[in-house]
């Protein structure tokens, strides 16, 4: 049983420099980010969030970290992300940091980034959206970004398996791999599914997802339902309006929403519950082992 890991995804804004078809968030959403005075309320938050905590008697109390995965739309459109985000919770806080990009910042963004963060790092998600980029540039600013980030943290490129279009998956994947990086392929969603993928296309669904793919392989949807889940309680998702929610399905259902950070009423759930959804959409709460009995402790190191 791999050991919990408190994870928050934040998006940290909504606004995103690419319109992929096939992107889950609708174009309402893809706008805005916080005003100055908010994302000093979240860095407040995190400081709260990761303060000491009280151990055993006589002991001495230690600050709890966290993962702070950041997402958005595109987080290094922000333009607080370099500037006072990163660095704050860098500064002042005990969390460690993972992001998920599309790397179309420059590459002295990046470079920024990597030095930011050298030595609490933990993932670089890097989204390859063949929409558009041309694969064999984001395999280099990837590559480039990997010899500049902290060596004990991981990258790994991630793409969407978009019906009609796994031939052009399959020759990214050479060039990901030719690089000495990993590629995590995602079954496309829609609405609160997933897509259907035609009968000739099983073969090449097959090469890319492998034939018994766990969450640290592929994201292939799944159902956890009926498991013990702790998200709500080691986990949950942040909105860059500052509401939280115990995980993505439930937001999606309007379902589990632990408070506003903002607003001061935040509050996490008392206890794990019974997962009661029938597709888990995003693999962080179970790479971070926050699914009950599921088993990833001799598996490669989770990169999702």
């Amino acid at each position: 049983m791999s050991a919990r890991r408190p994870t928050v995804e934040w998006q940290v804004c909504g606004v995103c420099n690419y319109d992929c078809s096939y992107c889950i968030q609708s174009p309402h959403r893809r706008i805005g980010a916080p005003s100055a005075e908010d994302v000093e309320r979240f860095l407040a938050f995190f400081r709260a969030l990761g303060a000491a905590s009280p151990g055993a008697p006589g002991a001495m109390p230690e600050p709890r970290a966290w993962e702070v995965k950041m997402t958005g739309g595109e987080p290094f459109a922000s333009d607080a992300f370099l500037t006072r985000i990163v660095p704050g919770l860098i500064a002042e806080t005990p969390h460690v940091v993972s992001v998920l990009t599309n790397l179309s910042a420059s590459e002295a963004e990046l470079a920024r980034f990597a030095t930011l963060t050298r030595g609490r790092l933990g993932i670089v998600s890097a989204s390859l959206h063949l929409e558009h980029v041309e694969p064999s540039r984001f395999v280099d600013k990837a590559r480039a970004l990997r010899a500049q980030m902290d060596p004990s943290a991981s990258l790994v490129v991630n793409t969407v398996l978009v019906p009609g279009r796994l031939a052009q998956v399959l020759a990214a994947r050479a060039l990901v791999q030719a690089a000495g990086l990993r590629l995590f392929p995602q079954v496309m969603k829609i609405g609160k599914g997933v897509a259907r993928y035609a009968d000739d296309e099983r073969e090449p669904l097959a090469q890319l997802l492998g034939r018994a793919p766990t969450p640290r392989d592929a994201n292939t949807a799944p159902s956890w339902q009926g498991r013990t889940c702790w998200t709500g309680v080691d986990y949950f998702v942040l909105t860059q309006r500052g509401d939280a929610w115990r995980c993505r399905t439930a937001k999606r259902f309007d379902e589990g929403f632990l408070g506003n950070v903002l607003a001061g009423t935040f509050a996490p759930a008392p206890a794990p519950t019974p997962c009661p959804y029938s597709i888990c959409p995003c693999t962080v709460p179970a790479n971070r082992g926050m699914i009950d009995m599921i088993d990833l402790s001799n598996e490669k190191e989770a990169l999702a």
